[in-house]
């Protein structure tokens, strides 16, 4: 069976939690990637090197003269492998394991490997096994334990559910020590939600040269390559330029680039606004987009000065990369020499998309004179406001900012734009457009939607984005202030004193409802009574707050919008879900990996475009929510199609099987296999049986217990035979029955675990006995029944607005002052009554 996804990210969180304890994941991240990437090159070359074996031998060479044949380089310098040396290799690091000093072993096998493969010089001497970690060095036997953790699986190409398995898995690894290492997480790490955003607004293609100037573990380049992948061009091929000033991190960037296939990518270690790596016969180098995510509020340089007195840091190529002008030297306000820098390397009509704080948009000193000097040259196109607590490592709301750099135009050099856009910034103010996590919010397809295609489409929503021009920009000392130009804070709970006195809704609130209450086609007169000319009242039958839910959910008007949303998507999915399991074997050996991945976002698209054609007619959901509907799902089940197109319906199956069993073995986890969408479907009947053994399993542990006389606790003597004899006779069941119901548990309880003991022979014979057709139609219907859930969300979100509409109204306004005073009357009367009945007024 393939190697799944989350069999992979299950394996490499387990070898962290070997190192866990004795250190953070700051510190621990770089040996688990250096453990990963080892074992990666090693199965690798030891498939390369049984083909070059088997090739010798079929030319006619003896088994030991083909192996002999096999230790010449020449063979691995095709690309995707590297030379390993013997002691390098895992096999040899699995023999001589049990020795001592076991960080030696290690340290020499990744030094092995970058000594004799030219493209991994630098990459992995970062990477020290015999480092101390405060007091001692890691344990030999932890990393013995590593050792034979990484040997459970073979990690070559042919192992995977889909291709870029690895990939795919290094950056959830990324992901989640970066969430481990909370503060220090923001240093290597940007949230792949904003990546995927950022990359969509300035749409990296084949021919571009793509560039990073703070590339962390390299995210954005891997995801500027997958987005060339999903428009039909090969993104292993993209030219990916980056520059990290962490050593460490550095390394980890380049592996990544590895294991997701790219070769050529060009990353630099070291500090980019002291030094610039990207440097041409003199020249700085320049790409057609860039797009980053640099340290908030770093140093600009120091103060230090030289022996004559004068600044002793000096930047390279400072007149080309700072014109607009410095902040001082050591001020932590280097965000927009960072930009600037970028600038400075960005292509004539080339874009810039960069993650800021806000504190760079209305900062003055040399600051305005920077953004004075950006705005002049029409260089801003977007200034877009996120949420809060997005990012790794600080809780302040961030910004992206959009930049495209000026042309020539004879001898005079203007704006880039679109000749629509120039003179113009647009603002979008997405700080509500979020999620709320546990620990961090995040952006789902919806927002990300909503925001691209704003800026896509330069639409000026109210509430949400606005056009402004540079004039306006420049009478407002070049002031960006998200909020001072697209105000999306709420407007003020209305509060009528009279409604407030004498009770009644005011019909103005009321109105100011009518697009929700329409959208989901609820007449709120079925509600509400005629009160006067402005007020409304509550209809007689809504005589307590508990019965507004029920009345507003079985409104007919509500339900037959909601029946219509139901349909539409039925008939859409009747019509364009059995595309999905076209894709089916789209991805070979032999095939096209970029051609597999244009038609799967040509399906995305068509989908897309029919989904939002058919619901947004209907008009209970927006656009953007209609969107993010087909979004949600695609992110949602974006492996599951990869390996639809690498091993069809039947793979995908089977590759949920394995992810099902792998969860059941893993005794840390909590997840039930029960739950699983296959499960549910393929072996309903299993699940019900276990149900319902685990409903009389529960009924007679029940009943026994009520049955049974116990003791209080610490009692003893008498008052444990009093305790004892009020519960005879308390329960009426006598000595057969109870014993009785133990011999059925014991039996019940012998069934549930036959039963569940059993679990992966039944799975396995329910997915190893659907036929291709079979496999095709069930998963249709989970993957419709994903959807549909995700529609259902989309509506219930929506009635519950209403729902809160009509309880707000109750709590403000169903309960007068007039009434809350009579009930004050009463009460202080009844005082009374009782006061003076003590005798005491």
């Amino acid at each position: 069976m393939p190697l799944t996804l989350p069999q992979l990210e299950r394996h490499l969180f387990k070898a962290a939690d070997i190192l866990r304890g004795k250190m953070d994941a700051s510190e621990f991240k770089e040996y688990i990637f250096g453990m990963l990437f080892l074992k990666r090159c090693s199965d690798v070359f030891e498939q390369r090197r049984s083909e070059v074996i088997q090739l010798e031998i079929e030319a006619g060479k003896t088994p030991a003269k083909a192996q002999a044949t096999a230790e010449n380089k020449r063979w691995y310098k095709k690309d995707g492998y590297f030379w390993v040396p013997k002691e390098s290799r895992y096999s040899y690091i699995v023999d001589n394991s049990r020795q001592a000093n076991v960080g030696s072993l290690l340290s020499k096998a990744l030094a092995g490997i970058e000594g004799e493969n030219v493209s991994l010089y630098d990459v992995l001497e970062h990477i020290d096994f015999t480092r101390k970690i405060g007091q001692s060095k890691i344990p030999d036997i932890k990393l013995q334990q590593l050792i034979t953790h990484f040997s459970l699986h073979r990690l070559r190409n042919e192992d995977f559910e889909f291709p870029d398995l690895l990939g795919a898995a290094y950056e959830y690894l990324i992901g989640e020590f970066a969430d481990s290492a909370g503060k220090k997480g923001g240093e290597f790490y940007t949230p792949r939600s904003v990546v995927r955003m950022m990359v969509r607004l300035i749409k990296p293609e084949l021919k571009h040269d793509i560039y990073d100037p703070c590339c962390g573990s390299g995210g954005m380049l891997i995801a500027a390559k997958e987005y060339i992948d999903e428009h039909g061009e090969d993104g292993r091929k993209a030219n990916l330029f980056g520059q990290e000033f962490n050593g460490t991190v550095w390394s980890i960037a380049k592996m990544n680039m590895l294991l997701h296939g790219i070769s050529t990518a060009n990353l630099q270690n070291e500090d980019t606004l002291a030094d610039p790596q990207h440097v041409e016969g003199g020249e700085l180098m320049h790409f057609d987009r860039v797009l980053t995510n640099p340290p908030f509020s770093v140093h600009w340089g120091n103060t230090e000065k030289d022996a004559d007195g004068n600044p002793a840091w000096k930047p390279r190529f400072e007149a080309e990369r700072f014109p607009y002008g410095q902040v001082p030297l050591g001020a932590k306000k280097a965000d927009l020499m960072f930009l600037q820098h970028m600038l400075a390397v960005t292509r004539d009509g080339g874009m810039v998309a960069t993650v800021m704080p806000h504190g760079v948009l209305f900062r003055g000193g040399e600051e305005k004179t920077i953004r004075a000097g950006i705005i002049e040259d029409d260089l801003l196109e977007a200034v877009i406001g996120v949420a809060p607590n997005l990012f790794y490592g600080t809780g302040i709301p961030a910004c992206i900012l959009v930049l495209r750099q000026r042309v020539q135009h004879g001898a005079n050099r203007v704006s880039g734009k679109p000749a629509e856009r120039q003179g113009k910034v647009l603002f979008i103010n997405a700080d509500r457009e979020y999620f709320e996590g546990r620990a961090q919010n995040f952006l789902l397809p919806e927002h990300i939607e909503k925001i691209v295609t704003t800026f896509d489409e330069f639409r000026a929503i109210d509430g949400f984005s606005a056009i402004v021009d540079n004039a306006t920009l420049k009478a407002n000392d070049y002031n960006l202030n998200i909020r001072r130009y697209a105000d999306n804070a709420p407007p003020p709970e209305p509060h009528d004193v009279r409604a407030h006195l004498v009770g009644g809704i005011p019909k103005a609130e009321v109105a100011d409802k009518a697009r929700l209450f329409s959208a989901h086609g609820l007449n709120p007169l079925d509600l509400l009574i005629e009160r006067d000319a402005k007020y409304y009242d509550f209809a007689p039958a809504l005589d307590t707050r508990q019965t507004l839910k029920p009345a507003i959910e079985t409104n007919a008007g509500l339900l037959a919008k909601e029946a219509a949303i139901r349909t539409a998507f039925e008939h859409w999915w009747a019509e364009h879900g059995v595309r999905i399991t076209a894709l089916s074997g789209q991805i070979t050996a032999d095939s096209d990996t970029a051609m597999a991945s244009a038609s799967l976002v040509a399906l995305r698209n068509d989908l897309l475009a029919s989904f939002s054609q058919s619901l947004e007619a209907i008009g209970m959901l927006d656009p953007f929510q209609v969107r993010g509907i087909v979004a949600g799902f695609w992110y949602q089940t974006k492996y599951d199609f990869l390996t639809l197109m690498a091993r069809g319906a039947k793979g995908v199956a089977d590759a949920w099987r394995t992810s099902i069993v792998t969860a059941l073995e893993d005794k840390a986890s909590k997840e039930s296999p029960l739950e699983h969408k296959l499960v549910k479907f393929l072996m309903s009947d299993f699940v019900e049986a276990i149900t319902e053994l685990e409903a009389k399993k529960a009924e007679l542990d029940s009943q026994i217990k009520a049955a049974s006389p116990k003791s209080a606790e610490g009692e003893d003597g008498e008052a444990a035979e009093a305790a004892e004899d009020e519960a005879d006779e308390e329960n009426a069941v006598d000595e057969a029955q109870l014993k009785a119901w133990k011999k059925e548990l014991s039996a019940v309880k012998k069934q549930l675990k036959a039963k569940n003991d059993s679990f992966k022979q039944h799975i396995a014979a329910a997915v190893d006995g659907l036929t291709p057709e079979a496999a095709a139609e069930l998963l249709l219907t989970i993957l419709h029944n994903d959807m549909q859930a995700i529609v259902e969300r989309y509506m219930a979100a929506q009635r519950k607005q209403i729902v809160a509409a009509f309880e707000n109204w109750w709590d403000k306004y169903r309960v007068t002052l007039t009434e809350i005073e009579g009930k004050r009357d009463e009460a202080a009367k009844a005082l009374q009554g009782f006061l003076k009945g003590l005798g005491y007024v």
